[in-house]
């Protein structure tokens, strides 16, 4: 441009009105050059504004979500029980072993598993008052996959046992077990589709 420009600027005013010609169309180009770059950085810092933006909604939702998490459990704890780092809540009804372990995982927990003699201790004093009468509820454990091995609701072998005398007996007929209060606190071995009481665990979030 600047080329076809100054031949004509020449011939009228010389070589003044050229250099002003060709400095005025390099300005102007420049100015566009300068004019896109800038939409360019514009445009990444839009898009680098959204990015966070949608990185603090998700983490305040995280955080929303956390919060409704320790309100409930609160919840849990104030109609039940809290020893150590757990809470237990006592259920209203009875059922199958399955029924129970859904029952308290819909709640956010999981059947009760004492894991040392503190809290089978405990267990026996608020099962006593949760469940007056009550000989005995659902724990979370049982052998259903390998006869004799005993695990948690998750799959983990158990670590703490605390049998009775001459338990477990039901072999393959019973897979489920039960604390039992009149044997202070022993466990048995019952058939899964019995019909018991359980008490649902709750960890508290450190």
């Amino acid at each position: 441009v600047a080329q076809q420009a100054c031949p004509r600027a020449m011939a009228k005013n010389g070589l003044v009105i050229c250099i002003l010609v060709i400095t005025l169309l390099l300005d102007q180009t420049t100015s566009h050059t300068s004019r896109l770059k800038a939409r360019k950085h514009s445009k990444r810092r839009v898009r680098d504004k959204d990015g966070d933006l949608k990185t603090q909604i998700e983490k305040l939702w995280t955080e929303v979500n956390a919060l409704k998490e320790i309100q409930a459990l609160q919840t849990v704890c104030l109609r039940g029980t809290k020893v150590h780092k757990k809470c237990y809540l006592a259920s209203e009804g009875l059922k199958h072993f399955h029924e129970a372990n859904e029952d308290c995982i819909s709640k956010g927990g999981i059947l009760v598993i004492p894991r040392n003699s503190d809290e089978i201790n405990a267990l026996q004093d608020y099962g006593k008052k949760s469940l007056p009468g009550v000989n005995d509820f659902w724990l979370g454990i049982n052998d259903m996959v390998t006869e004799g091995k005993f695990v948690d609701v998750n799959g983990i072998a158990i670590s703490f046992l605390n049998w009775d005398r001459a338990q477990p007996n039901g072999g393959k007929r019973e897979n489920c077990v039960l604390f039992s209060q009149s044997a202070q606190g022993k466990w048995s071995d019952e058939a899964c589709r019995s019909s018991k009481r359980y008490i649902c665990e709750f960890t508290i979030p450190q």
